[in-house]
């Protein structure tokens, strides 16, 4: 572990998680790329066993608001994750991700809603889009109108559609 840096793990409070492609690079540049991602986060969102608060898809990294896996520590589940991904979508490359991962403990509401604007803000103040809305790779859309996208996000509208015995908020 890098000096200095230190994870608040096994806590019981939210995670804003950012992580890079190697060297900034844009390896989540095309639509393909940022699919793969999705469904590698759901897929290991299941096997770990975390809720997904929010998260946005960028060309070159990823921010992520997520629960502590019921299996594992956080840094376990980030990197199945991201050797998932890397796996699928390393064409030729040494290397995908930047080692390593930023990690905020969110400790309380109001610092969750700041996590989710910028995660959710991040395409436009980037340029990439206007709105957020116009950026399919993010949980936005779902929090605006509950549409369910690839990655299963813990959220009212979740616990509207499942009922109240079969899911917790967020």
């Amino acid at each position: 572990m890098t000096k200095g840096l230190v994870r608040f793990q096994q806590s019981h409070h939210f995670h804003f998680v950012t992580f890079s492609c190697y060297r900034r690079q844009s390896c989540l540049q095309s639509e393909e790329s940022k699919r793969i991602f999705e469904h590698s986060l759901e897929e290991t969102r299941r096997s770990y066993r975390f809720d997904v608060i929010g998260y946005v898809v960028m060309p070159e990294h990823v921010h992520l608001l997520v629960t502590e896996p019921e299996r594992t520590i956080l840094a376990t589940a980030l990197k199945a994750l991201k050797q998932s991904v890397a796996r699928r979508l390393i064409a030729g490359r040494e290397h995908f991700w930047q080692p390593r991962y930023y990690d905020f403990n969110v400790w309380s509401s109001a610092k969750r809603t700041e996590k989710l604007k910028y995660i959710h803000r991040n395409p436009v103040a980037r340029g990439l889009v206007e709105r957020p809305e116009d950026w399919p790779w993010s949980s936005y859309r779902h929090y605006v109108s509950g549409e369910e996208g690839v990655i299963e996000i813990a959220s009212w509208w979740t616990i509207r559609k499942k009922g109240p015995t079969q899911a917790k908020p967020a």
